[in-house]
């Protein structure tokens, strides 16, 4: 009972007012994208990482900009180049004459909130340097295993891959970022707001911290606390079940850890909305984004994929 007295003091003092003003901020900003925006939000709650991908210009690097401000976290963002290497990355250590001793310089993943820009123009060694970071939340340089800060949010973008120059990413590198959204093209009203409206940059500039570091991290931990009834996992295991068995996927289907990023998304998503426990339309909300780059079919979209998914499982 007091855990439950306790989840219920932090979505209160917490969930509704904190998110409420993250998410009406933010669309102030990237205007016509407020369930875009969402997901991201939720996919931090989550403890997840964020992949965007999508054309040059459509607000990938605003949006990630928009969440480290308002989010009060520091904010580091690597363009991945062909060129790129781990330790520019990760960091490096280097001789003092001096002294004639080694100085750690750490490299921009130590950072709370780290953009990884074009993450598919870089090369599989850059690509791969991420993977101990983005699982286990820390690094092994040189021997040495070095913690990252907490929380600890990958948002990377990443160009269409019919795009010159991209080296698209590994099934284990994508089955790293819980989820994968697309912005998309404005419409005509975001668009002629957006037109007329002030610089994006300046906006930026003026946005105050809705949140610092430990209410994150509170917040976290509150939305890993929603309620999920057992109906609901039994549709989450139906879900899971139609993935590995139907010939129209991938062979294997989603693996458990897919699962348990699809339960934690749905749980954010559901404490962004202020509720004490998950509701079928929650998993429905947050499914495309968390399944449809682990199922992806040439032929099909990730929220096409998404919404056979959906059709073909009925609600228990």
């Amino acid at each position: 009972m007091a855990g439950v007295v306790l989840r219920s003091r932090v979505m209160s003092e917490h969930g509704s007012s904190d998110t409420v003003e993250m998410l009406s901020r933010a669309e102030g900003v990237l205007l016509g994208k407020g369930r875009q925006i969402r997901l991201a939000l939720a996919c931090l709650l989550a403890g997840g990482h964020l992949l965007i991908e999508d054309r040059p210009g459509v607000g990938k690097t605003t949006l990630a900009l928009t969440l480290a401000r308002l989010l009060g976290l520091g904010f580091q963002r690597v363009q991945f180049t062909s060129d790129l290497l781990p330790a520019d990355l990760l960091g490096v250590s280097v001789l003092v004459r001096e002294s004639g001793a080694f100085r750690w310089h750490p490299g921009p993943v130590f950072t709370p909130v780290l953009l990884a820009d074009e993450i598919n123009r870089g090369m599989p060694k850059a690509q791969s340097a991420l993977l101990e970071a983005m699982e286990e939340g820390q690094v092994t340089v040189e021997g040495e295993t070095r913690p990252l800060p907490t929380p600890f949010f990958v948002i990377a973008t990443q160009n269409p891959q019919e795009h010159a120059g991209t080296f698209p990413l590994p099934d284990s590198q994508l089955d790293r970022f819980l989820m994968c959204i697309t912005l998309g093209l404005p419409d005509s009203q975001a668009e002629r707001a957006l037109l007329a409206g002030e610089s994006r940059r300046r906006l930026l500039a003026q946005l105050p911290p809705v949140l610092d570091p430990q209410r994150v991290a509170a917040l976290q931990q509150a939305a890993a606390q929603v309620y999920v009834a057992p109906p609901l996992l039994d549709y989450l295991q139906a879900l899971l079940h139609f993935s590995r068995t139907a010939t129209d996927f991938r062979a294997g289907g989603l693996s458990p850890r897919a699962g348990l990023g699809l339960l934690a998304a749905a749980r954010a998503w559901a404490f962004v909305a202020g509720r004490e426990h998950v509701l079928p339309e929650d998993l429905q909300a947050v499914l495309p984004s968390v399944v449809g780059h682990r199922l992806r079919l040439h032929t099909r979209s990730g929220d096409e994929v998404g919404r056979h998914l959906l059709a073909a499982v009925p609600v228990p």
